[in-house]
């Protein structure tokens, strides 16, 4: 009996709806995709097993491994508010074109003696050479600005405030720097603040782990 041959078929396939649906989910990607807040100096901040995603636009406070604070004021239109601020209530005499400089910049770094001359200049300093806020017991400028950042925010819920609050610091940084940093945020009344760490898995067995498990 004669073999029967199947006649063959194209093996061609639109592949433009496809093509449609991964172009849709690569604009949607791009669109959704947050963008990574620049970091001032690069820090090995300490291990945690913490899971909470930091806030948007948060307000961060940075100290490196050698001792130097820097500051981000997050909200582009608070960080605005509090220059002006800054500006008025420590008579900094900083120019319009100045203060525009200023609110341009990612974060602060210098002491109030040096802001006015490096903006004048019109060079951009790395953060790696700039001396940072000092906090010392006898001239804190952290607090002056953060006395600033509570005067903006005045009047608004005050846990808002603090879960945008975030402080950074390499694990090898020395703990009196960040007990002046404390000592800062109790100057104008912030009791509560986040620490950024590096997320690390659960240890297995623990009571947190036992506990995700139910």
């Amino acid at each position: 009996m004669p073999k029967v041959k199947i006649p063959r078929k194209s093996t061609n396939v639109d592949m433009t709806a496809m093509c449609d649906v991964a172009f849709l989910l690569l604009t949607f990607f791009i669109l959704a995709t947050k963008q990574k807040p620049p970091e001032v100096l690069a820090v090995t901040p300490p291990s945690s097993i913490s899971s909470k995603a930091a806030p948007d636009k948060s307000i961060l406070i940075t100290f490196t491994q050698e001792g130097k604070v820097f500051l981000m004021l997050g909200d582009d239109t608070k960080k605005n508010d509090i220059i002006d601020n800054i500006n008025a209530t420590r008579a900094l005499g900083l120019s319009p074109g100045e203060l525009a400089k200023l609110k341009k910049s990612e974060f602060i770094g210098l002491p109030f003696n040096q802001l006015k001359s490096a903006l004048a200049s019109g060079r951009e300093i790395p953060a790696a050479k700039m001396d940072g806020i000092p906090v010392d017991s006898t001239n804190n400028e952290l607090a002056d600005w953060l006395r600033s950042v509570t005067n903006v925010y005045a009047g608004e819920d005050q846990k808002k405030l603090e879960q945008m609050l975030l402080v950074k610091g390499d694990s090898k940084a020395m703990y009196p720097v960040f007990k002046k940093i404390k000592q800062a945020l109790k100057k104008n009344e912030i009791y509560k603040f986040r620490i950024v760490t590096n997320g690390e898995d659960v240890p297995v067995g623990s009571e947190i782990y036992n506990e995700s498990k139910k």
